[in-house]
């Protein structure tokens, strides 16, 4: 770390420090230039010879070209699951089944650097998040379900327990791996066989995690992944073979696939947006508070449905918690997702970092107050916003009802704790919420009163394979992780 020259006395961090670059290496990633559709256990071309690249948002430059798959496709990964799942996977004892995903866990765990680099990459995120969060909770959770594989009649004593059978996924492009895993290894450990299709803008760890899966030796066919856009995860819901579809994204697209199976006897979980509400009360600590700030809507870009992306801080310490929040924002950096010194990376598409833009300017013209830190952007081609902050901001703008998905907060004050909560509840969503205060009576008050399906005491944005997660509202229905993560691939009849 070296200091700038200055004659200024007073420290400021955004301008009179810098820090040298510290670039993750890449000598250990391999992306191939193209990318054909994983059906069973093979890598095959698709049926309608097209294929659409993948961009690295921090460059602009193409990583891949991704093979996009239409409707014979996907009949064809189906068919291959079902067969799968009919020949070897459900007859299969638990007990190997659990070593399969073991195995998995183990090689995630021994290519994790490899794993991480792809995901920033590929995503934009920085490495520090891919490296430290990402990957090894994508193993964690491997780890956790090839636990439960042949102890299903524990986690669901006196009840008798069958597979779904054939499990359509849909992930989004915020957490690729690590949503990947979330609907994976359950589904693997209850006996059901899978066809999942990445977000075309992140679709290169699905692929490698194919690659991965060929050398773990898994029989073909139970894990298929095919790539593509809307008209691929359309035709993956609506195959009549398949028995259970998991979706994690917007709640429009969770909207559309509600109508598709409705009728039909598919078991369904959604995953959907979501607007997080952070309640700071005058009693918290607040230095950890506006770290937690920090972490659950700019370290992450805010492209996490459960970003805390509204805040409410009681009057008394509003002021204090401002000035302090605005000083962190000084501090950040945005630049080269590879760099360990990154703290922002790049958006993750054109397409979102101009509904970004689009954000900002209606919260300006909305009249909240408007700030953003000194930070540089990289002059590249790259996709960049600075982190955002609105203050005095009302209910009814729309920056504090609408899922932005970007680095972008906005504030309220709130007199009372019951004032909060209901400025709180008042949106269409109940994904996540958070609380900060000293006093645990007020924690359990809130927490009990907060309409949201995870709410977080004292930190932000900590997962655990073992705790479920999912919504209430329009942030969708249904839990991932956990034993609510088995429930879900399991027909259970007590």
């Amino acid at each position: 770390m070296a200091k700038n020259n200055t004659s200024s006395p007073t420290l400021n961090f955004a301008t009179d420090w810098t820090y040298a670059p510290a670039p993750q290496g890449t000598g250990n990633v391999e992306i191939k230039k193209q990318y054909n559709l994983f059906i069973n256990g093979e890598f095959v071309k698709p049926s309608s010879k097209k294929y659409f690249d993948t961009i690295n948002p921090a460059t602009g430059e193409v990583l891949s070209k991704v093979a996009e798959a239409n409707d014979k496709d996907v009949d064809k990964a189906v068919k291959s699951a079902r067969k799968a799942y009919e020949n070897v996977w459900s007859k299969m004892p638990a007990k190997e089944r659990g070593k399969y995903i073991y195995r998995i866990a183990r090689l995630i765990q021994e290519r994790g650097r490899e794993f991480a680099v792809i995901e920033s990459m590929d995503g934009g995120k920085p490495i520090r998040e891919s490296r430290d969060i990402d990957i090894p909770l994508a193993a964690a959770h491997f780890f956790y379900y090839a636990g439960w594989a042949d102890k299903l009649q524990y986690a669901f004593p006196n009840a008798q327990v069958k597979p779904l059978g054939v499990a359509g996924q849909v992930i989004p492009w915020n957490f690729p791996l690590l949503m990947a895993a979330w609907k994976i290894a359950p589904a693997l450990a209850t006996g059901n066989t899978i066809v999942i299709k990445p977000a075309e803008t992140t679709s290169l760890t699905a692929l490698k995690l194919a690659e991965l899966i060929q050398d773990s030796g898994l029989p073909p066919g139970v894990v298929n992944i095919v790539t593509g856009a809307g008209a691929t995860g359309a035709a993956i819901v609506n195959h009549p073979d398949v028995d259970k579809i998991a979706f994690t994204g917007s709640t429009g697209v969770g909207k559309i696939i509600q109508r598709s199976v409705a009728g039909t006897d598919k078991k369904v979980t959604l995953e959907l947006g979501g607007k997080a509400a952070n309640i700071i009360l005058e009693d918290a600590p607040l230095d950890q508070a506006v770290e937690g700030i920090v972490n659950g809507i700019y370290f992450n870009q805010g492209h996490v449905c459960c970003a805390g992306s509204r805040l409410f801080i009681q009057e008394s310490v509003a002021e204090q918690v401002i000035h302090k929040l605005k000083n962190r924002m000084e501090t950040l950096i945005v630049g080269d997702p590879l760099d360990k010194n990154t703290d922002i990376g790049a958006i993750n598409s054109q397409n979102q970092l101009k509904t970004i833009k689009e954000y900002i300017k209606i919260g300006k013209t909305e009249g909240a107050e408007f700030f953003q830190p000194s930070c540089a952007l990289p002059k590249n081609n790259g996709f960049w916003c600075k982190p955002t902050l609105f203050t005095n901001t009302a209910q009814s703008h729309r920056i504090v009802q609408e899922e932005i998905f970007g680095p972008v907060l906005a504030v309220q004050t709130v007199r009372t704790v019951e004032e909060a909560l209901t400025k709180a509840n008042n949106t269409p969503y109940g994904l996540s919420a958070g609380v900060w205060t000293d006093k645990g009576s007020k924690i359990f008050r809130l927490t009990s009163k907060l309409k949201a399906g995870v709410i977080w005491a004292n930190t932000f944005n900590k997962f655990d394979p073992t705790s479920p997660f999912g919504g209430y509202k329009e942030s969708g229905f249904g839990r991932e992780g956990g034993l609510a993560g088995l429930a879900a691939y399991l027909n259970v009849n007590g």
